[in-house]
């Protein structure tokens, strides 16, 4: 009897697939490029190029720019750094940096086998689980609404980080109204998520995704208003003058009740503890996720952290100064510094509270949160007025 395989032995039979993959493929990606594609009248590198750019990484980059596909181009930055591969990369280390620090909270060791440390290969073996598991469309879902959730859910979260800047000189777009941008693709959130438990057909997805439509319109507003504190104190809505505006004091000081407002918001945005109710799974199995498995369950997770990696850089630019910092590191290592310190702290109500009831939750939405975020308005104008900032 075959003893099952460990993790190591799972990674090694992978690559060994994609050795023979990247072996055999130069058969088919050669004459392509270089046979069929000159017919068609598109530009391509020369072989003398290609070969000279795989063995000098100068030559590579030189080669890249040339065809506006190089670190300086849009593509790149919306593509790779500070895009869409950057955001996935960090949405995955805050997997398992949630796993590892809610586990440590509560006392247990999480995960641990997936690689030779501390279960550091833990995301990895779970993207090849998924990869590995069959997507079920249900007999009676809407099959192109089924299909279109994941995708558009993925497309939304990638939106997010059109303007957000991690430094001076690190950003994909700049816009004068950067700040309101944001906001309008959030407010997407709830049809996304209403489309996706339709769609699959089931009678707990549709009762998770009325749940979240009814959570995500209740948050959105405060979210909204809380952030206009800041705009009056800043006077602009590009979120690099907002920026900027902290050099001296970060807007975390004169809008605590702002910021505590904003943390609340994120919370209810991402559907993490307290406020998890639309995925409630000891009352409706997974919520608007039931129907969802494969690829398609693993598109969604990551559309969530990258829209958590998003929410937790918007905090960090409107309230902790952004990339200010003492000068003897860069400004990049103090906005990640000070991400990684936001991430933390949206992570831990997880480890350490209940949930809420349906009622509570929609309560402290449209009745607390509603009237703080106008009290902090308030405080705003009257600090503006009296000249505090």
């Amino acid at each position: 009897m075959k003893i099952m395989e460990t993790f190591e032995d799972f990674l090694k039979r992978i690559l060994s697939i994609i050795f023979w993959l990247l072996l055999l493929s130069p058969v088919i990606i050669f004459p392509v490029f270089f046979l069929i594609i000159p017919i068609l009248g598109i530009s391509i590198p020369t072989t003398n190029e290609f070969l000279t750019a795989l063995i000098d990484p100068i030559k590579g980059i030189q080669l890249a720019n040339k065809y506006g596909v190089g670190p300086s181009s849009t593509f790149f930055k919306i593509a790779a750094f500070p895009g869409f591969t950057f955001a996935a990369l960090i949405a995955t280390l805050t997997i398992l940096y949630e796993r590892k620090l809610i586990a440590k909270v509560q006392l247990r060791v999480g995960p641990l086998y997936a690689g030779r440390f501390e279960g550091v290969l833990q995301p990895i073996a779970d993207l090849f689980k998924l990869l590995g598991k069959e997507i079920v469309v249900p007999e009676k879902a809407d099959k192109f609404f089924f299909w279109s959730a994941p995708i558009l859910s993925i497309g939304l979260g990638a939106a997010l980080l059109a303007v957000l800047p991690l430094s001076p000189n690190i950003y994909i777009a700049r816009s004068d109204v950067s700040l309101l941008i944001p906001f309008a693709i959030i407010g997407f959130s709830p049809l996304i998520v209403l489309i996706a438990a339709w769609a699959s057909s089931n009678k707990f997805a549709f009762i998770g995704g009325l749940r979240a439509l009814h959570q995500l319109v209740a948050y959105e507003i405060p979210m909204l208003i809380s952030v206009l504190g800041v705009v009056i104190l800043s006077g602009s809505l590009d979120l690099m003058s907002i920026v900027e505006s902290q050099q001296q004091v970060w807007f975390i000081l004169p809008q605590l009740l702002g910021a505590i407002i904003f943390y609340i918001t994120i919370l209810s945005e991402l559907e993490r503890v307290p406020f998890d109710i639309p995925e409630a799974e000891t009352e409706l199995v997974s919520g608007w996720l039931t129907e969802y498995t494969g690829m398609h369950f693993g598109l969604l997770q990551l559309s969530v952290y990258i829209k958590f990696y998003a929410l937790s850089l918007l905090f960090t630019l409107l309230f902790l100064g952004g990339w200010h910092g003492p000068a003897f590191l860069p400004p990049l290592a103090w906005l990640l510094i000070k991400l990684f310190f936001v991430i933390t702290i949206v992570i831990l109500p997880r480890a350490v509270m209940p949930r809420l009831r349906i009622d509570q939750l929609i309560r402290l939405g449209w009745v607390w949160l509603i009237v703080l975020s106008f009290i902090n308005l308030f405080i705003a104008v009257i600090e503006v007025s009296l000249g505090v900032i």
